[in-house]
């Protein structure tokens, strides 16, 4: 067995860090495509939780999860599961799901794909890349967002999203697909994240079909109005 002073737990960069702050205490964590396993490690190392099960669809990142668990001296409190997506999860298995360094369009695919998991469950969603398009996938199909944190990792803004299933689909606004709750936000990155939402709002417009030129412009004066409240 490894000593204290043996053991290497990973340290999170801020994106981690913020969906570790998400995690409920005591419950089973499922980190979906968990890549390194390095927030699943820290999560068991740290006592946070009573399980953690971590996934991902090729071998080769699940056995660096488990190398990670082996150095962190936490290889007895998580199982790896080879696996696509969700179906690695039972109904009501894990009580906080973790699905992070993904397109949002990947993400949502990955929640279609689901649904028996949905209910019961809280989502700690952080996409690379397309957060409008998640969150846009969230509200319409029952999902309600409860937080959001932005951060900033290597150079790189994110948001890192907590969700809850309730049945309550509705067609969000542009503005909620495009910035969420940041316009609600004064945690530190909320301005910087609404300024960088304004310009890809721009750079889409300098692309977009006539008919839509001018509404996407529209939006970007309004982020950029909430930035600078």
């Amino acid at each position: 067995m490894r000593t204290e002073k043996q053991k290497r737990v990973p340290v999170l960069d801020a994106r981690l860090v913020a969906a570790a702050s998400y995690v409920r205490q005591g419950g089973v964590c499922a980190d979906i495509g968990c890549d390194h396993g390095k927030l699943g490690a820290y999560l068991a190392a740290h006592h946070k939780m009573r399980r953690v099960i971590a996934c991902d669809l090729r071998e080769k990142p699940l056995a660096r999860a488990k190398q990670t668990a082996v150095r962190a001296g936490v290889a007895d409190m998580m199982d790896f599961r080879l696996a696509d997506g969700l179906c690695a999860l039972q109904p009501q298995e894990a009580n906080d799901i973790v699905i992070m360094g993904m397109s949002g369009v990947t993400i949502a695919e990955i929640l279609k794909h689901g649904r028996d998991v949905w209910p019961g469950a809280r989502f700690i969603l952080g996409p690379v890349t397309k957060h409008s398009v998640l969150r846009a996938f969230l509200l319409r199909n029952g999902f309600c967002l409860l937080e959001e944190t932005p951060c900033c990792a290597a150079g790189r803004l994110y948001s890192i999203m907590l969700a809850e299933y309730t049945g309550v689909c509705r067609e969000p606004s542009w503005l909620e697909c495009a910035v969420g709750m940041m316009v609600h936000s004064d945690m530190p990155q909320a301005k910087a994240y609404l300024k960088r939402a304004a310009q890809l709002c721009e750079k889409y417009a300098r692309g977009a079909p006539p008919q839509l030129r001018e509404q996407v412009l529209a939006l970007a004066q309004q982020i950029k109005q909430e930035a600078e409240r």
